[in-house]
C-alpha cells in the first residue's frame, strides 16, 4: 500500500511539473511600434462601419519623417506589415470606384503631396513586395502642415464633403485622402 501511494505521488509530481512547463506560455514584449486601429463611425457603440484601417504606429523618436518615409518611395504607411484597409461598402477614391473588401494601403510621400494607393495585395509585411500592376486605385492629395507635432504616426476618419475623410498625421505633416460615394 505504501509503494502504491508513493508512485501515486510520484506520478502526480510528474504530471504537475510536465503540465505546467507545457502550459506557461512566452509573451511578447510591447511592439516599438503597436498595432492600432481607426474607422469610421469612430464610435465603439457604432456596429455598422463604413471604412476601417489597421495599421502600426512608429514613432518619430527625435529622427526625420523623410527618413522613415522617403519621398518618392512607396510606403507601407506606418511600420511592420503594410496598413489593411476594409471597405464595408463600394466607395471612390477619385474617379475610381472600389469594391466593398480589404487591400493593402500605401503611400508615396513628397513635400507637396502624396500618392495614396489601394492595392489587392494582402499580409504583405512592409512596402518590400510592392507591385504597381495590383494597384486597383491611386490618387495624389496635397500635403499641409499642423501646428501641432505628432509624435506617433495618426490615422483618424471624419465626415467629408460626399462621403469619409482618412486623415494621416505625424510629425507636423498632414494629409486628407477623401473617400467618395
Amino acid at each position: 500500500m505504501k509503494k502504491l501511494s508513493f508512485l501515486s505521488a510520484f506520478a502526480f509530481a510528474l504530471i504537475m511539473l510536465t503540465s505546467s512547463s507545457i502550459s506557461a506560455q512566452e509573451f511578447s514584449k510591447l511592439d516599438k511600434s503597436p498595432m492600432d486601429a481607426a474607422a469610421f463611425p469612430a464610435s465603439y457603440k457604432e456596429a455598422n462601419k463604413a471604412i476601417k484601417i489597421v495599421y502600426s504606429r512608429p514613432q518619430l523618436k527625435g529622427r526625420a519623417l523623410s527618413k522613415l518615409a522617403p519621398n518618392g518611395k512607396v510606403w507601407r504607411l506606418g511600420a511592420n506589415e503594410a496598413a489593411e484597409l476594409t471597405l464595408y461598402k463600394d466607395m471612390k477614391l477619385g474617379n475610381t470606384t472600389v469594391k466593398a473588401g480589404t487591400y493593402t494601403f500605401y503611400a508615396i510621400p513628397g513635400d507637396k503631396e502624396w500618392t495614396a494607393i489601394i492595392s489587392k495585395d494582402l499580409n504583405v509585411w512592409g512596402s518590400y513586395f510592392y507591385k504597381q500592376d495590383n494597384d486597383v486605385a491611386r490618387l495624389n492629395v496635397p500635403v499641409t502642415s499642423g501646428d501641432k507635432s505628432l509624435e506617433a504616426f495618426s490615422i483618424a476618419f471624419a465626415k467629408g464633403n460626399n462621403g469619409i475623410d482618412m486623415h494621416l498625421g505625424w510629425g507636423t505633416t498632414r494629409v486628407v485622402v477623401p473617400f467618395t460615394k
